[in-house]
């Protein structure tokens, strides 16, 4: 099933065929979870806003201090929204992103970086957020025209959160996909195979994410995410749907 589900994605970013970073003023970022190789205009900064189950929270700035470095923190936690105690995360997220080399026409752009924030409600016990954090990074993406601008987008990652005793290095795959000028459909597959040992939230499935992106203004993004399409996170009933709004200003 899993197979069949993965061919299924395959091919649809097998027709997504100029550049993403060339075709827009902003390059994406990320795509739900996971980091792209895109980066941030010198001299600007991004307001992230998620909202997420349990009355969840993460708000975030990223800063372009040049145009190939970037600097993010951010923190957040659950029960903010509603009557109960409010819940924080243990630490404030911080985040490094470096470009590498730039997009060709031949090769994809790559960047590295550390982004120790995750996502979804803090497991003490275990000391890891129900996404573990990508930790450190390698990015690549690469942009396409097909009926309108297309990234595809692959990384590996080593994550910090160790204390569920899975030390795995683990990898994703994704696509953004422009559908006029103001929406944005992206994608996203997290092997996750740092999450599915025996202490683990996840069962081996791996982590299938989805949003729509919307440019409601020229700088102002709303967004609605589907995560865990393939409820990989052990006793998952559905996906998760969440909110996200981000706002983009320069100095």
């Amino acid at each position: 099933m899993l197979k069949k589900k993965l061919l299924v994605l395959l091919v649809v970013m097998s027709f997504c065929s100029l550049s993403w970073a060339q075709q827009s003023e902003i390059e994406t970022q990320d795509l739900v979870e996971c980091p792209t190789a895109g980066l941030l205009p010198r001299g600007s900064f991004a307001l992230d806003l998620r909202m997420f189950s349990e009355g969840g929270l993460l708000a975030g700035v990223d800063v372009g201090l040049t145009d190939s470095f970037l600097v993010g923190l951010c923190f957040g936690g659950t029960q903010i929204i509603g009557d109960s105690t409010v819940v924080w995360n243990p630490t404030v997220g911080v985040a490094v992103k470096i470009r590498l080399f730039d997009e060709s026409q031949l090769y994809p752009a790559v960047a590295v970086g550390f982004d120790s924030q995750g996502f979804g409600k803090y497991d003490k016990e275990r000391e890891r957020y129900t996404t573990k954090s990508k930790g450190f990074y390698l990015a690549l993406s690469k942009g396409y025209s097909f009926l309108g601008t297309c990234g595809l987008h692959a990384g590996v990652n080593y994550s910090l959160e160790k204390g569920d005793e899975d030390k795995d290095i683990s990898g994703y795959f994704g696509f953004d996909k422009h559908l006029g000028p103001d929406f944005v459909v992206v994608a996203e597959y997290d092997l996750a195979r740092n999450d599915n040992g025996e202490n683990a939230l996840g069962s081996g499935e791996g982590y299938l994410n989805a949003g729509l992106r919307w440019t409601f203004a020229s700088r102002l993004n709303l967004e609605l995410d589907v995560k865990d399409l393939l409820r990989n996170a052990k006793g998952s009933i559905r996906p998760n749907r969440e909110l996200r709004v981000v706002y983009l200003e320069y100095f």
